[in-house]
């Protein structure tokens, strides 16, 4: 990723806080994305200019192996 800035982490305060609008599971943060915990929905929301776009409209839904390598990535970071 020449040439790009890297994504600035979010306060951990204000992450503890913001769940998906959709389906209110928890999020976590992945590069300039805000993905949702949960399986079943499996949608991701921007970050623009380090504001969260917390807008259903605004997201996307990421397929399951996308879904899986996301969350095996955010565990692999926690267990570090």
């Amino acid at each position: 990723m020449a040439g790009r800035a890297m994504a600035e982490l979010l306060d951990a305060e204000l992450l503890s806080i913001l769940v998906c609008p959709d389906c209110h599971a928890p999020l976590v943060q992945v590069g300039d994305w805000l993905y949702s915990t949960d399986p079943a929905t499996r949608r991701r929301y921007p970050i623009r200019e380090g504001i969260p776009i917390m807008l259903i409209d605004e997201s996307d839904v990421v397929d399951e192996a996308e879904f899986a390598r996301i969350m095996k990535q955010v565990q692999e970071k926690g267990s570090q």
